[in-house]
């Protein structure tokens, strides 16, 4: 990765320096800073200090972090702050967007420093007045996002992901909080138990507990209707999107534009209803029968999802990745179980592991298997599902895990699927 500023060009990758470049020492390569002196390197900078020769005063930098909801969060903030005017970037797992354009595909959900960067240096340069980032947690453990200075920081939810990497619930909660715990703005899930954060220049958002942006009342009825209050003052949206999990994406919104922009909560939640969601997130891809494909690949979040339509028969497609969390399978077919009328429990990407296994660690967690229908091909589990759909007229199907993946990983091969295509195969 290279970034040039003010015709001195940046790297960290010690095989492409010269005398002529600089090599920036992060945590990921600072093993390299030998190779990079062998290679003729005469100047080095600190990741943490970059942002002292990139001036990035003209545009405000806002991170979501969050187990659940950080790409629908951060897409919603993008396209709110576009609908009123401004310029605006938007980097995460979909890929990096510029002004409504997309100038990179899939990528990793927050790059390396460099990445982020050079990044922020092309929305400037396209005059751009905000970035929206998405922030994992391997980015906050691998500093990845050391030397940002952000306008804003929004907490979404923190729930069970990803302890393949972190071993632990606890440490990945204490990473989680760690991005929340300076004195930047911060906007917090004020209904999440296990966030801590630093209460300086803190606003909160919630339905449940007293918050800064606080719901009052919601419908669901052709999408979703909101009203909330700021302090005492009420306000309302709607919008074509469902589930509660999505109020809370869209109050996070909301609140965050409130925050960091000049337009006022009326103007912000006018155009709430122009965002349709964001493609593989809580899709609606039929009305008859209907299907859904969603993301969720977490317990907590199937459980947001399949929740959302307790008054349907519930027809569920999901699997569980391969070299990842196992202990996470048994509680993803537990949340099946006491909510869907009829589980298919298929392969996700099984990677390395038999995927077989991975299936009987779902089931562990499915009781009452009466209505469980294992089919190991995810082709034929979704055409399965739909056919159970078109059978039932109260019926959903909710095809999960993958979103908008456009693969299956199988071993280390990327194999064509997407979820979205198969459903329009076969209705």
């Amino acid at each position: 990765m290279q970034l040039t500023i003010n015709n001195k060009i940046y790297t960290d990758n010690s095989q492409e320096v010269d005398e002529s470049k600089i090599f920036v020492i992060s945590k990921q390569n600072e093993k390299f800073v030998e190779s990079a002196k062998q290679n003729g390197c005469k100047e080095f900078v600190e990741a943490k200090d970059l942002k002292n020769h990139l001036d990035m005063s003209s545009i405000k930098v806002i991170g979501i972090t969050g187990t659940n909801g950080k790409t629908t969060t951060a897409a919603a903030i993008y396209s709110i702050l576009l609908d009123l005017g401004y310029k605006v970037a938007l980097q995460g797992t979909r890929g990096f967007f510029i002004n409504d354009e997309k100038m990179e595909d899939y990528t990793l959900t927050t790059p390396v420093q460099l990445g982020n960067f050079a990044h922020i240096k092309k929305a400037m340069d396209k005059a751009c007045e905000y970035f929206v980032m998405e922030v994992s947690s391997h980015a906050i453990e691998q500093k990845r996002i050391e030397g940002l200075e952000f306008e804003l920081k929004i907490h979404t939810n923190i729930t069970r992901d990803h302890l393949d990497y972190h071993k632990s619930i606890e440490e990945y909660i204490n990473v989680k909080n760690s991005f929340l715990s300076d004195e930047t703005k911060k906007l917090i899930n004020k209904d999440d138990p296990v966030v801590k954060f630093n209460p300086k220049n803190g606003y909160s958002y919630g339905m449940e507990n007293p918050s800064t942006y606080n719901v009052s009342a919601y419908s669901f009825k052709n999408g979703m209707n909101v009203m909330f209050s700021k302090i005492e003052d009420m306000y309302s949206f709607s919008s074509p999107m469902m589930g509660i999990f999505n109020i809370y994406n869209l109050l996070a919104a909301v609140a965050a534009v409130d925050i960091v922009s000049e337009k006022n909560l009326e103007e912000i939640c006018e155009v709430v209803d122009n965002f349709a969601g964001v493609s593989g997130r809580m899709e609606t891809i039929s009305e008859e029968p209907f299907v859904i494909v969603d993301f969720a690949h977490t317990p907590d979040g199937m459980k947001e999802v399949l929740q959302s339509f307790n008054h349907k028969d519930i027809i569920v497609v999901f699997g569980a990745g391969g070299d990842r969390d196992q202990e996470k399978r048994p509680l993803m077919g537990q949340v099946a179980s006491n909510f869907a009328k009829t589980i298919i429990v298929t392969s996700d990407n099984p990677r390395f592991e038999d995927p077989d296994l991975i299936i009987e660690d779902i089931c562990k967690g499915i009781k009452n298997k009466d209505n469980l229908i294992i089919e190991i091909n995810r082709k034929k589990a979704i055409r399965k599902a739909i056919d159970l759909g078109k059978e039932n007229s109260n019926s959903v199907v909710l095809i999960l895990g993958k979103g908008d993946e456009p693969y299956q990983i199988i071993y280390d091969k990327k194999f064509p699927l997407v979820d979205k295509e198969e459903v329009l195969k076969h209705i």
